[in-house]
This record gives C-alpha cells, sequence and structure tokens, in this order.
C-alpha cells in the first residue's frame, strides 16, 4: 500500500483584537487558514466555526511574536500546536487536498502534538468563508477534555501569551522560530 503524502499543520494561539486560534493546513503551495474562535475540541460532538482567512506563506508556520501595534493583527502569536497531517482524499480528487477544498469538505488525521487523530473541515452551506472543525470519531476522541483550557503554553518555546507580552514590554522578545530566536 502507498504511503500517503505528509503536509505541515499549525495552529498558532493569537491575541488580537480577539483571543483566536488559527488553524493551517499546507495545500497549493500555501498554508491555508481559519480563525477559530474558541480553539478546537477533542469532542466529536463538537463543531467549532472555522473562518476563512488570508493564505499565509509556509515559513509563517513557525512564527511566534508579538505582532506590532498599528498593524494587521498586533498582538503576541504563539504556536499551539504543530505537525503533520494525511491528506483523506475525496473519490474523485486523487491525492490533493484543495479538490476537497473547493467541494467544501476535508477530512485529514492529524499528528500534532497536542492533536491527533481524524477531523474535517466543512463549509458551511452557501458560505464562502465560514467553515466547521469537527473531530472525527475515533480512539483519540476525548470527550471529557477541554484542550485549549488544559493547554495554554506554546509548543516551541513553553511561553503563554502573558508572558509575550511582557517580555515584549520589556523589550527582551525575541521572535521565535524553530527553536531559535531570530531577532
Amino acid at each position: 500500500m502507498k504511503e500517503k503524502k505528509r503536509r505541515i499543520f499549525t495552529i498558532q494561539k493569537h491575541s488580537a483584537s480577539h483571543l483566536h486560534y488559527d488553524f493551517r493546513l499546507e495545500m497549493g503551495g500555501v498554508l491555508k487558514s481559519w480563525a477559530i474562535p474558541k480553539g478546537p475540541s477533542l469532542d466529536p460532538s463538537v463543531k467549532r466555526l472555522a473562518v476563512l482567512v488570508d493564505d499565509h506563506e509556509i515559513a509563517y508556520a513557525d512564527f511566534e511574536g508579538v505582532i506590532e501595534e498599528g498593524s494587521y493583527g498586533a498582538g503576541p502569536v504563539l504556536v499551539w500546536d504543530m505537525g503533520d497531517y494525511e491528506y483523506m482524499p475525496a473519490s474523485k480528487g486523487g491525492d490533493d487536498p484543495m479538490v476537497s477544498f473547493m467541494a467544501g469538505k476535508i477530512e485529514f488525521i492529524l499528528h500534532g502534538h497536542r492533536l491527533k487523530g481524524r477531523f474535517v473541515l466543512l463549509r458551511l452551506k452557501g458560505q464562502e468563508k465560514n467553515w466547521l472543525l469537527i473531530k472525527g470519531k475515533d480512539e483519540l476522541a476525548a470527550p471529557d477534555r477541554d484542550i485549549v483550557s488544559e493547554e495554554t503554553r506554546s509548543v516551541l518555546s513553553k511561553r503563554s501569551l502573558e508572558e509575550m507580552k511582557e517580555k515584549e514590554r520589556m523589550g527582551s522578545l525575541k521572535t521565535y522560530r524553530c527553536g531559535k530566536d531570530v531577532h
């Protein structure tokens, strides 16, 4: 059996005008991105609103830092989860997740630090931007767990949003990428 191609995913916790989680999947040479106001859930009965936002460059996947005041999305950003995913092809889509994206239903298996197992992104009927992120019914579902309340720190720097804000205020925050401070 042919091994499925794995692509990266990241979830960035972002305190801009409102706290939300930016869920990003690599496809079509970019990170397709959805803002999830309440964050992901491990309960298959919970459907989280996921609002389609602008694509980002793949290099943005591990960005942590504070976006300057006056800039779009100003505020601290941390990498809440990251890893890779296996796309579950639609019957006519082959191995291209863009086919499923265009059809409005993307099924995948996450291999992250925090999120694992089957998930689906489902576009709401008659909507362009509004989707739902739903945990699949598998052995990794955890209906009794509130993962966004339990896990508040970065998987990379181990910082909280509050620590990032304080370090930035003190002038000592450096942007963090894949284990290295870059500036």
